[in-house]
């Protein structure tokens, strides 16, 4: 584990974010990192996919899910 420095306005963004999906900022920014370099190694793949794709992975069963119609 390592000290990443990052600018100012990206900490703010990242401290924003952390709020908004309940995650520590370290985890958020974890999130990040991972998902960019899904995308970066992917680059057919959208971002629903690849989040498809981790999900499935990680046991959730996606396709039991359903967005109501509101």
């Amino acid at each position: 584990m390592g000290i990443v420095n990052i600018e100012d306005e990206l900490h703010e963004q990242l401290r924003l974010a952390s709020k908004v999906t309940c995650r520590s900022i370290n985890a958020q920014a974890a999130f990040w990192i991972k998902i960019g370099m899904l995308c970066e190694t992917n680059p057919t793949l959208s971002f629903s996919e690849i989040m498809r794709r981790e999900l499935n992975a990680a046991g959730v069963a996606v396709s039991s899910l359903s967005v109501s119609e509101a």
